[in-house]
């Protein structure tokens, strides 16, 4: 078992809102050479191999360096925080406990890019971390630092905190920039990337809460540090969110690539006594659910899109033998549903019709044509919307088909 020194969960820096406590054990240090060398911050993002911890795991120098290359004027860093999907919470945990290393990763962002404005985007259903938040923003405003900011680039710096929609849409990334102009978090489509034309047409960087949390770490001992966190070919660490029907729940920082197996047996103790491991949704309920022959994989960005799923958000909602995946997937398509934002019709109808014949199923009244209907949605529905939506709600339908369709077979009336 490996046991990476942390970079996110160490006892030592769950400081709160205390920035003296945060500075007192190197906080700042990363933020300080930045300031010393800005050309240079994108190119030991790049050589960490930092990835974005909030879904696809896309690679953060590249949202950052088209920024840092667009003329001067207004540019902003956001901080996403919404985090409203079911099993994930590691991004409330880090706005409460160690605001100030969130706060650091995206001030740096900012110098790497000379934007001029930071917005840190918070859950308003999370009022503990929107206190925290507020009151870590306010005393970096006076530190020292936030000064030697501003005489880099030459003009004020604004940094504030944006209560996000509250809504499950409102965390994806048009949607976040849709309502920090004032919106209603409405997604596009792209291109054009936030980086071309994001906050009030400005170039934009949003960042998952996790990912800028990294970055102070990276900037204060290496690239090599970093990377060498990781196992196998992946960098760093990563927090999973561990949940369902597992003896010891949490939230754990372990090195990226850790197994499945270790996270669920080793670190989560096991099956609840009497209970038979069957599957886990990875990522929060969005992707492909892994199986029993799965617990050997990596739990890495690559090494989990080899099993057609994606890590996402680190989120692991375990269930075990004798919990209807039915049913599940009904409860979890319910919730896109109720999420989808109804700007594109095929993802409101489409996952209304998906949620009503799964109710359906799962209540005993479901017929053999309905299950056709399910197969033919899935195949009918991918890509119709403006965002992810849609397309998660089809992926864990379709995912619960391939591998439970015995289940659905089984509720159906004769």
């Amino acid at each position: 078992m490996h046991a990476p020194n942390q970079v996110l969960l160490r006892d030592d820096i769950l400081v709160g809102a205390d920035l003296s406590a945060w500075i007192a054990r190197g906080g700042g240090e990363g933020l300080a050479k930045a300031l010393h060398e800005p050309a240079r911050v994108i190119a030991e993002i790049e050589q960490a191999d930092l990835r974005g911890m909030g879904g696809a795991g896309f690679a953060t120098h590249r949202k950052w360096a088209p920024v840092a290359a667009s003329p001067d004027g207004d540019k902003y860093v956001v901080c996403n925080g919404n985090e409203d999907e079911p099993g994930t919470f590691k991004d409330r945990f880090l706005l409460e406990h160690t605001p100030h290393q969130v706060i650091e990763g995206a001030l740096i962002a900012a110098v790497a890019t000379r934007a001029n404005h930071v917005i840190i985007y918070v859950n308003p259903h999370q009022p503990r971390a929107l206190t925290v938040t507020r009151e870590a923003v306010g005393q970096w405003r006076e530190h020292a630092h936030f000064t030697a900011i501003e005489e880099l680039l030459g003009g004020p710096l604004s940094l504030k905190v944006v209560p996000s929609s509250g809504l499950y849409i409102g965390g994806e990334e048009t949607a976040v920039i849709a309502t920090v102009e004032g919106g209603f978090p409405f997604p596009r489509r792209k291109p054009p990337f936030p980086a071309e034309n994001g906050v009030h047409g400005a170039p934009t960087i949003v960042n998952n809460t996790e990912t800028l949390a990294h970055v102070p770490g990276i900037l204060r001992h290496g690239a090599s540090w970093y990377r060498s966190l990781g196992l196998g070919n992946a960098s760093g660490t990563k927090l999973y969110s561990l949940s369902g029907d597992v003896l010891r729940p949490g939230l754990y920082e372990l090195a990226m690539g850790t197994s499945l197996e270790e996270l669920v047996f080793v670190h989560g103790a096991g099956m609840l006594l009497g209970k038979e491991f069957k599957a886990v949704f990875t990522g929060g309920p969005s992707n492909t659910l892994l199986t029993k022959h799965d617990l050997d994989v990596p739990l890495d960005f690559d090494s989990v899109r080899q099993r057609r799923s994606r890590l996402g958000t680190g989120a692991m909602i375990v269930v075990s033998q004798g919990t209807s995946i039915v049913r599940k997937v009904a409860e979890y398509v319910n919730f896109f549903a109720q999420g989808s934002c109804g700007q594109c019709p095929p993802c409101k109808g489409g996952t209304f019709q998906l949620a009503r014949v799964l109710n359906r199923i799962d209540t005993g009244r479901g017929v053999q044509s309905d299950l056709e209907s399910l197969m033919n949605l899935c195949r009918l529905l991918p890509g119709s919307g403006r965002c992810g939506l849609i397309d998660g709600a089809v992926t864990v339908v379709e995912s619960s088909l391939h591998h439970f369709i015995d289940e659905y077979e089984a509720l159906l009336m004769a």
